[in-house]
């Protein structure tokens, strides 16, 4: 039942509540691919100072292959991890971030977490400090 006339009904709120969910599912996803992209080039960067010592230690003929091999080597074809996350950020996850806020605009007014407000609303010791309600999300 919704908490005032203005709030969606509880299998609206439910739905939303399963999108918004999704999405911050994608925003964890797309931080795994900036650490992947952060990872990559900094194993990319160490790369070089492996064949520096490979060199210094007599070894000049792996420290080539390693510089002409690998040292900048698409992690996809014609893709470093920088074109992937623009791929990425330009593509899917702005569908679904567009997607989601359409759809919380349109059925419970751009409050994302409606679902969370009203689990807070059950689950606080009303007139306690810490447990303020606070401002509604938008």
């Amino acid at each position: 039942m919704p908490e005032s006339p203005s709030e969606p009904d509880d299998t609206t709120v439910d739905a939303v509540g399963k999108l918004v969910f999704a999405l911050e599912t994608v925003e964890q996803a797309r931080g795994h691919l900036y650490a992947f992209h952060h990872l990559t080039g900094t194993a990319d960067f160490a790369l070089s100072e492996a064949v520096e010592a490979l060199r210094k230690a007599g070894h000049p003929d792996w420290a080539e292959r390693i510089q002409t091999e690998l040292i900048g080597l698409n992690v996809l074809p014609e893709r470093w991890t920088f074109q992937l996350i623009e791929e990425y950020d330009d593509g899917y996850y702005a569908a679904f971030r567009d997607m989601t806020r359409d759809v919380t605009d349109d059925l419970s007014g751009g409050r994302r977490h409606l679902y969370e407000e009203r689990i807070k609303r059950q689950r606080r010791t009303a007139g306690r400090p810490g447990h303020e309600m606070g401002k509604p999300s938008t």
